[in-house]
């Protein structure tokens, strides 16, 4: 009786497996890939990839991913929001898809990290930064970044997120951004960490019936606490504490609100040189700075440093290194003196036609040296 020798069972991830993958992943026909790419995705769900394949896999992902058709990069994305072993290179692509495939992976992928999160919040759609916003067991940087940011939907999208981890200082700004966004009131209510501090605070610009539902949760006296603002606010409203405090949160607002602009100007490609004689002449200085800041990549305190140097030479610098023309500096810098209170001031010094990549170099060798500016 003969022995029939039996084939042992083969390694689905073995070298032989991966080069049909990368031989199938060569066609240049479209259905071809596109059943590859679900093959692949159904046999990693049933046999999780070992490690020392992982780039060519990534590879093969990738490459399939990028000419797929929406729809199957929309089932690829569903099949693939919960597990731990697709690539990540592949998962952040998908995050930055259009919404209805984005969303998936945003709202479950293990593999977005923090800084991807960051990232999505500050280069993709508004519709994705809402979607972060709702993702569960948020962490605590990413909703940092969304209420310093406070964009209105989004900031209310993470009010009604209960599983992100708001910390105190975020839940105060949260109450703080409900005076002026009024979409954030209803869910800040009923936000399991609103302590009774930040409800009193809230209680005074909700409407009756958001009022009812904060008296439901704490023991707040309408009628004692409306006396108590008034009267605060009658000894305050006149002092010089009063009146400092006042010019220091509309200063912060004001700056807050050029900084948004520059930002969302710089996202859309659309700033310009331009942007800086246009802000001189309406007397927005803050948003001189921070353009000149963003368009020359220089930092805040550099660019203040500039401005107020003992000679022009630094804000000449910066401004043709961003583009602002030799000819046009020069009313450009009575502008900045009548706004800054006569700085730079009149250090001698010669403006040489040079080009914009050596300003640049220039400004930032010049920075190096504290003591020269």
């Amino acid at each position: 009786m003969s022995v029939v020798q039996l084939e042992p069972p083969r390694d689905a991830w073995d070298d032989r497996t991966v080069s049909e993958l990368l031989a199938l992943a060569s066609s240049r026909s479209a259905d071809d890939r596109q059943r590859l790419l679900l093959n692949v995705t159904s046999l990693c769900e049933s046999n999780p990839p070992p490690p020392k394949v992982a780039p060519l896999l990534s590879d093969i992902f990738l490459a399939l991913t990028a000419q797929a058709e929406r729809d199957i990069r929309l089932a690829l994305s569903e099949r693939i929001a919960g597990v731990d072993w697709a690539p990540p290179a592949l998962v952040n692509m998908l995050a930055l898809d259009e919404i209805e495939i984005a969303r998936p992976v945003i709202t479950s992928s293990p593999l977005l990290q923090n800084a991807d999160l960051i990232r999505l919040l500050i280069e993709a759609t508004l519709e994705h930064q809402i979607a972060v916003a709702r993702r569960p067991q948020l962490a605590r940087p990413v909703v940092d970044t969304i209420v310093d940011r406070a964009e209105p939907v989004t900031v209310t999208a993470l009010a009604s997120n209960r599983t992100a981890d708001i910390g105190e200082d975020a839940m105060r700004k949260l109450v703080d951004h409900s005076r002026r966004i009024a979409g954030l009131r209803a869910p800040l209510t009923r936000h399991p960490r609103l302590n009774e501090q930040l409800a009193q605070q809230l209680y005074q610009w909700v409407g009756q019936a958001l009022r009812q539902s904060i008296g439901e949760r704490f023991r707040i006296d309408d009628a004692q606490l409306n006396a108590a603002v008034q009267d605060a606010a009658a000894k305050a409203v006149g002092s010089p504490e009063w009146r400092a405090m006042s010019a220091r949160t509309e200063d912060r607002a004001r700056i807050d609100a050029e900084r948004r602009l520059v930002e969302k100007l710089q996202a859309a490609g659309q700033l310009r040189p331009g942007l800086l004689v246009r802000a001189l002449r309406e007397q927005r200085f803050e948003l001189f700075e921070q353009t000149l800041a963003a368009l020359g990549g220089f930092s805040e305190a550099q660019v203040h440093h500039a401005i107020r140097a003992p000679t022009a030479e630094p804000l000449y610098l910066a401004c043709i290194a961003v583009g602002v023309d030799k000819a046009v500096f020069a009313s450009l810098l009575v502008e900045v003196r009548k706004l800054s209170g006569g700085m730079p001031a009149d250090g001698g010094w010669k403006a040489t036609p040079m080009s914009a990549h050596a300003a640049s170099r220039a400004f930032h060798q010049m920075m190096q040296k504290p003591a020269t500016v």
